[in-house]
């Protein structure tokens, strides 16, 4: 058993495909695809699913991906002990749904950078049902997501509540609405709607709270950013986590601004999860804690506890 044997399988799991790790690593994909191979054949396992889609970990590669990542360590820190100064940087990669973007997850992954300059970090906008399956099958190290109070957690995630909300009306400050105290559901249906494509919690928040009626001009995206961005161009309103909206460039240089909703009690959590498994590759640890550190310093509820 080679080191980078471990190092090519969890490339193909990341990047959930062997043609993207060969692209990656710089191999053909034939060679990537005998490499792992030998080491199935090695370990008497098939360590890989393989699809017309691509290549996801198997139910036996799953459990044994923390043991790989452990072996990796050992290898990083047996490499720095020997003085080594062109060490192989270790990649941590972020899902996120992109809600609460500028106020906490830029300054994180920056003071986490300046402390790990060796250190890659891809962060990976996803639905939140993406971030969930590649967070189990090693795709992603950490993600954030939002929750609706009360939702249940993965059981095979440990979630840690960041920052706590209340859902509010995103629009411009020169819209009609902007002049209310707070918008009700009968404004919303009278001027046109920004929703969240199908998948995002805040899709499923808003279909509840206009109990499935929409306005007769609305529009669906992906993601908190690009509802703020068509906010700002005059498109309409959207409903976000008031922790979507506060310190939002748009929202400081006064191109977007918000107002509570009537009747919008419930609480929307912004969760950092991550794989059940131990042991936690220090890096993936260390950037786990700057995000709990960030929550905290921005006035957001956070928990060093896991559900």
């Amino acid at each position: 058993m080679r080191t980078e044997q471990l190092e090519y399988i969890t490339a193909v799991t990341r990047l959930g495909s062997l043609r993207r790790a060969a692209e990656e690593l710089r191999l053909s994909q034939p060679a990537l695809s005998e490499t792992v191979r030998n080491l199935e054949r090695e370990l008497g396992v098939d360590l890989l699913e393989r699809k017309r889609s691509g290549a996801t970990m198997s139910a036996e590669g799953r459990e044994l991906l923390p043991h790989i990542v452990n072996v990796l360590d050992a290898v990083d820190r047996l490499r720095a002990a020997a003085g080594e100064q062109h060490r192989i940087s270790r990649m941590v990669r972020v899902g996120t749904v992109n809600a609460a973007t500028v106020p906490l997850l830029i300054p994180t992954v920056r003071a986490f950078r300046a402390a790990h300059p060796l250190t890659q970090v891809e962060v990976v906008g996803a639905q939140q049902t993406d971030i969930h399956r590649a967070l189990l099958e090693g795709g992603f190290d950490l993600g954030l997501v939002n929750h609706l109070e009360g939702d249940d957690t993965p059981a095979e995630l440990e979630s840690t509540e960041l920052l706590s909300g209340r859902p509010v009306v995103c629009l411009r400050p020169d819209s009609p609405l902007a002049a209310r105290t707070a918008v009700s559901v009968a404004d919303l249906l009278d001027v046109p709607l920004i929703a969240m494509r199908s998948g995002y919690v805040m899709h499923r928040y808003l279909h509840r709270l206009l109990e499935g009626r929409m306005p007769s001009v609305s529009y669906s995206t992906d993601g908190a950013e690009m509802g703020k961005l068509m906010v700002a161009e005059g498109l309409g309103v959207t409903v976000l986590p008031d922790f979507s909206v506060i310190g939002d460039p748009l929202q400081r240089c006064g191109a977007i601004t918000h107002r509570p909703l009537a009747g919008g009690a419930i609480r929307v959590l912004l969760m950092l999860q991550r794989r059940r498994a131990e042991p936690v590759p220090q890096g993936v640890r260390d950037l786990h804690d700057a995000f709990v550190a960030r929550a905290r310093t921005v006035g957001g509820r956070s928990s060093d506890h896991y559900t």
